[in-house]
């Protein structure tokens, strides 16, 4: 998907929210944490990178939501 976006805008780049911090918290569980593409890529002004940040949204959520159900009781 973040080739879609470069071949859109090679300047994208720069704005492409491909962070993700995980890290182990107290109780030995683990958190993780992550920028919503939607609030950086529209910024860019370029057909279908919208709904690129809108699909790649939904896949982090996805990803959240697995998260929660792994998580200990």
């Amino acid at each position: 998907m973040a080739y879609q976006a470069l071949e859109a805008n090679p300047d994208i780049g720069l704005l492409l929210p491909c962070n993700v911090v995980v890290w182990q918290e107290d109780k030995g569980s683990v958190a993780a944490a992550f920028v919503y593409p939607a609030a950086v890529l529209g910024l860019v002004d370029k057909p279908g990178v919208e709904a690129l940040a809108i699909e790649v949204r939904g896949k982090l959520e996805r990803v959240r939501d697995a998260l929660r159900e792994t998580r200990p009781a």
